[in-house]
């Protein structure tokens, strides 16, 4: 049974803003329309949706905290499996064992269960391993569960998300050293296995889910694994051409501009952009010419002495 909390990385102390601020991010992210003929990506869609069917509503979530409806919004409650009650084809043998009869009136199953219905379902196992030694009511062993899972944000720079990081965090009373891989992006979660909270009867570990909440850089765009930059020059490096230097993620290197060089064109710096696991990217440079708002007679005489070039083709 999966934990409708865990689907969506919040808390069970999670506010209805914080759920629906989680749903909106993963719905984003695994969109069908986003992620053409990825059938993982509909399937995690599928059940995000399907979590926060019952974690966005009061009434349902409610119901769910308290045990009444399991993760699929059908109800826990004793009778739930059961066609007509007490009253019709089930009841309780004169020993005090349940039983169960089938169409023909005839009794099926053992004592102590009926037809495989799962009491520990609704009961829970302790109660029956308090008379049973550790087995559960139908005979067979006892169900260990999985500690809770624990979300957690964590802040990063721009630069740490694109080249990658350790960093230590104190998560749960205890200090977590976190790898943050190369290319990292805003939104993005991390489950470190098995660093949740302990099971409470011998099952396996939580697991801890960190959220990451890349901040924005001044200048430095991310697509993919290609860094983005708008480079300003002035109008004499663009008519001219010249030799600047310029900033990457990795330090700043020299680019040279071509002479007549227009607004909003690129150039491209090759491998210096995000090295992922898979692929090295670019950093795209968008050159943005910028001219002087201060009255310059010589730079208006100089202009003047042009030539018309008409240079619309509208």
């Amino acid at each position: 049974m999966k934990d409708l909390y865990s689907v969506l990385g919040v808390a069970k102390t999670a506010s209805e803003a914080e759920i629906k601020s989680a749903y909106r991010k993963l719905a984003r992210k695994y969109h069908p329309d986003l992620n053409k003929d990825n059938k993982e990506a509909a399937e995690k869609f599928k059940e995000i949706s399907a979590a926060y069917d019952i974690l966005g509503s009061k009434e349902k979530r409610q119901k769910y905290d308290n045990n009444e409806i399991d993760d699929d919004g059908k109800p826990t409650g004793f009778g739930a499996g059961f066609g007509s009650g007490f009253g019709g084809s089930q009841g309780f043998g004169q020993d005090g064992g349940f039983y169960s009869y089938s169409s023909s009136g005839n009794p099926f199953g053992q004592r102590g269960g009926s037809a495989g219905f799962d009491f520990s379902s609704i009961f829970g196992d302790d109660i029956f391993s308090q008379f049973t030694g550790g087995q559960n009511f139908n005979g067979g062993a006892r169900r260990v569960r999985k500690g809770e899972d624990i979300a957690y944000t964590m802040n990063i720079s721009f630069l740490d998300a694109a080249l990658g990081i350790e960093q230590k965090v104190f998560i749960g009373n205890k200090t977590i050293n976190v790898k943050i891989p190369s290319g990292s992006e805003d939104g993005q979660t991390l489950r470190l296995k098995g660093l949740g909270q302990p099971s409470p009867n011998g099952g396996e570990s939580g697991d801890v889910l960190i959220t990451l909440k890349v901040q924005p850089h001044p200048y430095f765009k991310s697509e993919g694994n290609n860094i983005l930059l708008d480079l300003p020059i002035s109008l004499k490096e663009a008519v001219l051409g010249a030799k600047v230097t310029v900033p990457t993620i990795s330090g700043k290197v020299a680019v040279k501009i071509p002479p007549y060089a227009d607004s909003g064109e690129k150039l491209r710096l090759k491998g210096k952009g995000i090295k992922s696991r898979n692929a090295t990217g670019d950093q795209i440079i968008t050159l943005k010419v910028i001219t002087s708002k201060s009255k310059n007679p010589a730079l208006e005489s100089a202009v003047s002495a042009l030539p018309d070039v008409d240079v619309r083709n509208f």
